[in-house]
């Protein structure tokens, strides 16, 4: 239990990390939503540790809020070591906010 809490503590604290440098390359002021909110609601579906699960209603919300294919093109290198870009795609399309086939997120294509 305790290491469950520690790993969901840590996601958060990377996805802080995430939100903050991309706030601070240009994407909060260029693209629009909420990326905050995706710290609060979002980071336990896009850790790289675990399946792919289903995000939640309150996490959709964020993601439908925020132009994620314009978020994308600030995700560095140290981001995608942190988070894992499939289930970045895999949230953004089970939220309704599918990227398309062949773009980037980061250096990742989206199949």
């Amino acid at each position: 239990m305790a290491a469950s809490i520690c790993k969901a503590r840590l996601v958060m604290l990377v996805v802080a990390v995430v939100v903050v440098g991309i706030s601070s390359r240009g994407a909060r002021g260029q693209c629009q939503g909420d990326l905050p909110g995706l710290m609060a609601e979002c980071p336990r579906y896009v850790g790289k540790a675990g399946p792919e699960v289903v995000p939640s209603r309150e996490c959709c919300n964020v993601v439908r809020s925020v132009d994620v294919e314009c978020a994308c093109q600030y995700i560095t290198k140290e981001v995608e070591q942190i988070i894992s870009m499939e289930k970045v795609v895999f949230v953004a399309k089970s939220c309704g906010k599918p990227l398309p086939h062949g773009s980037k997120c980061g250096s990742y294509t989206v199949p």
